[in-house]
């Protein structure tokens, strides 16, 4: 069995994007790929506006963006690759009975090969409860981007995608996603799956009950091994409680059953992201919107049946919009985990940023 831990080291943070003025935001919603040292993460990026919650204007164009990295996390380059009719295609954005122009998307018409080497699909929504939402497909380490292609809501009241999958073969590939519960309001988990190359997609199965009060999203996938998995999602039971809950499939997601919840009760809620380490052990990572507001992680060295303490990745943060982390591996056993951010130096300004460090 892998060693368990409760200490890390916290090599450095980086800013992955900051401008002045600017307001980058929601990595874990948008995706992050790695291959070996080469990683590319994706957020959201509009005009800082001085008001309460999210500080960013909505009525100012909003990107969905990259950054990509060469050097395993150590320094990154912007890069703005989809087409300019994406402006305004934000996940949270779009205040309900304000048109969209911009919400048309094509229908796959399949051969999207999820196992090739160099693939990302990245998704969006255009709205928290009941989208639309559509995805792009990259072949080429999101060089280039395919689509926009439409996601169907498959019998749900609307799906408000987020960016996390599982390949299952060249045509095969299981979505986690949100969509609205049946008063319309946000949400529940699902998992969908392609067998025809994206062309068409199906609902699996849903992710536990509806939540007869607050929500469950996000859903932030892991397989453990061939039919086993494993999904932690964001809960926000009532006013007074959040948490991180996890849920386990052994039959490749078409039932679920209740697991260990990896963070049992969070001030606010904040959605976590999953990664298994070389080593073997369990790496979950999420916010605290709480002061004192920070990164965090979480270790499990039995395949999620138990999960060790709180571990600090950081805690100087100034305000509480902050986290959505992604996290993955690079080649030499160090973590990266990006998240949106500000402090004391950046306020009122939010930059996206990365940990460098190691579970010892």
């Amino acid at each position: 069995m892998p060693r368990s831990t409760t200490t890390i080291d916290v090599l450095r943070h980086v800013q992955v994007f900051y401008q002045p003025g600017r307001y980058g935001g929601w990595p874990a919603n948008h995706g992050i790929w790695a291959w070996g040292d080469e990683i590319l993460a994706g957020f959201q990026v509009g005009a800082y506006k001085d008001q309460r919650g999210h500080t960013i204007d909505w009525d100012q164009p909003i990107r969905k963006v990259f950054a990509r990295s060469r050097d395993g996390g150590e320094t990154w380059a912007l890069e703005d690759t989809l087409p300019e009719a994406l402006d305004n295609l934000v996940d949270a954005g779009n205040p309900a009975g304000r048109p969209n122009p911009h919400l048309g998307a094509a229908a796959c018409p399949g051969g999207i090969d999820f196992a090739h080497p160099d693939f990302a699909m990245t998704f969006s929504h255009a709205s928290f409860h009941t989208g639309p939402s559509r995805f792009w497909i990259s072949h080429d380490r999101g060089r280039a981007w395919g689509g926009p292609y439409r996601l169907p809501d498959m019998g749900a009241r609307g799906i408000a995608a987020r960016t996390d999958y599982l390949v299952n073969g060249a045509n095969d590939c299981t979505l986690f996603l949100t969509a609205a519960k049946s008063n319309g309001r946000e949400g529940r988990p699902l998992c969908a799956r392609t067998r025809d190359g994206g062309k068409t997609w199906q609902l699996q199965s849903w992710i536990g009950p509806e939540p007869q009060e607050g929500f469950a999203i996000m859903p932030a996938s892991l397989r453990l091994s061939a039919g086993h998995l494993l999904a932690a999602v964001r809960v926000q039971a009532d006013s007074s409680h959040s948490s991180i809950a996890a849920w386990r499939s052994h039959d490749d997601g078409m039932t679920w059953q209740p697991a260990t919840a990896p963070v049992p009760s969070l001030p606010t809620s904040n959605p976590p992201a999953l990664l298994r380490l070389r080593d073997g052990r369990l790496c979950l990572t999420y916010g605290v919107r709480a002061m004192p507001y920070r990164i965090c992680a979480r270790l499990s060295a039995d395949e999620g049946i138990s999960w060790g303490d709180e571990l600090v990745l950081r805690d100087d943060g100034a305000n509480g919009d902050i986290g959505y982390t992604r996290s993955v591996c690079r080649a030499d056993g160090s973590i990266v985990t990006v998240y949106y951010f500000n402090d004391a130096a950046s306020s009122p300004d939010r930059y996206i940023g990365a940990t460098i460090w190691r579970a010892l």
